[in-house]
């Protein structure tokens, strides 16, 4: 099996900074693209950002020059690092990765992490 665990979360005041975690552990042939999904209360999940194996990077317009994906490869390990932070940032962020397991040959599957809170206060 695959798993992902995060780490990093907590509570920040307006304007601080968080640094979180991801990384995957298990079965691992490779791991495509990765990245942050974040849930507010009452909402939707949403996409934060993603970074695929090639080192592109896409993120979502409201953290755009804010926050900054990064990835190792040879940790299969995400990272979230966040700037300025909002109060609309608050929210539950999971970790996902598109994980080709070993002896699967080239099929892939999405895992996620089970969240991490992040708390910014006004």
């Amino acid at each position: 099996q695959v798993q992902l665990v995060e780490s990093g979360g907590g509570l920040v005041q307006t304007g601080g900074s968080l640094r979180l975690s991801c990384t995957a552990s298990g079965t691992i042939f490779r791991v495509n693209d990765m990245g942050w999904y974040r849930q507010a209360p009452g909402k939707e999940r949403e996409l934060v950002a993603r970074v695929y194996r090639s080192g592109y990077r896409n993120y979502l317009d409201s953290v755009n020059g804010r926050f900054t994906i990064s990835r190792d490869n040879a940790k299969n390990t995400v990272y979230l690092q966040m700037n300025s932070l909002k109060p609309e940032d608050t929210g539950v962020y999971f970790c996902y990765a598109d994980v080709v397991r070993s002896g699967d040959g080239l099929r892939s599957s999405d895992y996620w992490g089970k969240g991490t809170l992040v708390t910014v206060s006004s």
